[in-house]
């Protein structure tokens, strides 16, 4: 069985996926319910931002040339005929020789084209000394100078957080037109599983990776249909595999994927008309993944995850989560992000396949630090998986990373959310 090379199963996967549909797909939320959501249908405002000339700085609105040449010895002396506080409109323009006072973010009154800081003032009743030249239009923030209304204000496929939420709420978007969340259908085969709130008999296993791959799933923003665990017996599994596709975007199954007398899913898959497009890749831990794609049922993809909890996560991590931020509508950033740390740690592997070793990023003075998780890393050992926030790549034919060494380190966790 050939394994291909992480890269190029990646690029396999992303090419397979067919983004939900903007027309089909789409649906008008209200904007306090947004946040997280994909946008659908790009967004334009009939506001220009700012959205008239307003004053950056507390001080007085005045004519350049009235204060252009003034200086400490020739100041300016200015009649004040107005206060102007925020969220309030000027009654009155400003004239040869007159200043209005004014406060941060208080509309400019007309006439006057700058804003002198009340630090270089003084104020004497009506009337306010100026001491020094500023400098034309210092400090006044020009309507429409950050936005122009009618032109593309958020494009469709950005992920809505807080700073796209403060935008629209900004323009007056109280509705806006979402992707819906991406259906993933979850299930794990094998005899030897039982569910979490089940009796554990002698030789029985408790099935983490449901649970844990729902919650991968909520944190990308899809929808999770968890179907249970599946018996190691090919009518269960097909019957399985069908009610997934009849309601799912995409399905992950894990289990029964590697070379095992009980291993169905190829098999089942063909006979089901699938079409396999990886079965082995060469990363550790991960290294039997299916990935198969229905054509019948609107290019659906289906992943064959390994069982071994670690290499589950890991798999997923690394090919299932690119692959839901496209369907998902995301326009780019679907690819793991990798950034350059530096290790605490030793990290070892035996130079056959792309190695992940799991444990914890920090940024420390600007610079990411890499810290092993303890203990074993084998891909049935779960626990000390807990906290993950990262994986250190040891690539192909490199058997060592000496403690203190550069390299490449994969967010995942809380450090890489859809």
């Amino acid at each position: 069985m050939q394994m291909l090379p992480a890269s190029q199963a990646e690029a396999i996967i992303l090419d397979l996926v067919q983004p939900l549909n903007s027309d089909r797909d789409g649906e008008r939320v209200d904007l306090r319910l947004a946040a997280g959501r994909v946008l659908a249908q790009a967004v334009t405002s009939n506001l220009d931002f700012p959205h008239w000339d307003n004053s950056a700085m507390d001080g007085y609105a005045v004519r350049y040339a009235d204060v252009q040449n003034c200086s400490v010895e020739h100041p300016a002396v200015l009649e004040v005929i107005e206060e102007i506080p925020a969220g309030y409109q000027p009654q009155r323009s400003i004239g040869a020789g007159q200043a209005a006072r004014i406060l941060t973010g208080s509309m400019m009154p007309l006439g006057a084209d700058t804003v002198v800081i009340q630090e270089v003032t003084q104020r004497q009743n009506d009337r306010v000394i100026i001491r020094s030249a500023p400098e034309p239009q210092a400090f006044v923030r020009r309507r429409a100078a950050f936005y122009q209304a009618g032109t593309p204000l958020l494009a469709a496929g950005l992920l809505l957080s807080a700073s796209e939420i403060a935008v629209l709420a900004a323009a007056q978007c109280t509705q806006v037109t979402v992707y819906r969340r991406p259906r993933v259908a979850i299930f794990s085969t094998g005899d030897e599983l039982v569910a979490p709130d089940q009796p554990l008999a002698p030789g029985k296993i408790v099935d983490s990776n449901q649970s844990a791959l729902a919650a991968l799933v909520a944190q990308a923003g899809a929808e999770p249909i968890c179907l249970g665990v599946v018996p190691d017996r090919p009518a269960s599994l097909r019957a399985a595999i069908v009610r997934a596709i009849s309601q799912a975007d995409l399905v992950l199954s894990s289990g029964g994927v590697s070379v095992g007398d009980y291993d169905y899913v190829d098999r089942t898959l063909e006979e089901l008309g699938a079409v396999i497009q990886v079965r082995s890749v060469a990363v550790k831990p991960g290294k039997p993944l299916t990935v198969a794609v229905f054509e019948s049922a609107q290019s659906l993809l289906y992943f064959g995850l390994p069982g071994n909890p670690v290499s589950a996560l890991v798999s997923f991590w690394r090919f299932v989560q690119p692959a839901l931020r496209k369907l998902s509508g995301l326009s780019d950033s679907w690819r793991p992000t990798v950034v350059r740390a530096r290790t605490i740690h030793e990290l070892r592997s035996d130079g056959n396949r792309e190695s992940y070793l799991w444990g914890q990023a920090h940024l420390v003075q600007g610079e990411y630090e890499f810290h092993l998780a303890g203990g074993s890393h084998s891909s049935g050992n779960l626990i000390n998986l807990a906290q993950t926030n990262s994986l250190a790549i040891v690539p192909i034919g490199q058997t060592l990373i000496a403690s203190g060494a550069p390299v490449d380190v994969m967010l995942v966790g809380k450090a890489r959310l859809v």
